[in-house]
């Protein structure tokens, strides 16, 4: 029974850093992801930069606006993969018949992960466009 438990210890151990290493990688695609959709935000919005700092928006104005977008689109991301799980959780509750237990402060970690990867990957768009000269950004086309 010893050797028994010791074999699904390791087997726990493994699983839980196989699923550790998925949930970076997908962290990962879906912070590139987020960086190259506010990197075409910022490049379709040049003009609206322009005319934002014209008028006498800061660059720190810019890149609070940017950033903001980018955790609020990184939160809806965190809605959605909240309520996939919640769901699949209760699927194989009904199915399986396994006692599911979903943690609020798992809820919250997962939210909290997903600003932080808005920040971390919404930063350079976000740089990027409080850095823009207001005057070629009003020319841009």
């Amino acid at each position: 029974m010893q050797e028994l438990a010791e074999l699904a210890k390791v087997v726990m151990q493994t699983l839980q850093i196989l699923v550790a290493v998925i949930g970076g990688i997908a962290l990962l695609v879906g912070g590139i992801g987020l960086m190259n959709i506010m990197l075409v935000a910022v490049t379709e919005r040049t003009r609206e930069i322009g005319i934002r700092m014209a008028l006498g928006a800061t660059p720190w104005d810019v890149l609070t606006q940017f950033l903001l977008e980018a955790v609020v689109l990184a939160l809806l991301g965190g809605v959605v993969g909240v309520l996939l799980g919640l769901g699949a959780a209760a699927l194989l509750a009904r199915e399986a018949n396994w006692p599911v237990v979903v943690s609020p402060g798992a809820v919250f970690l997962a939210f909290g992960v997903t600003a932080a990867v808005g920040i971390f990957f919404g930063y350079y768009p976000a740089w990027k466009a409080s850095r823009l000269d207001p005057i070629e950004a009003l020319r841009y086309e």
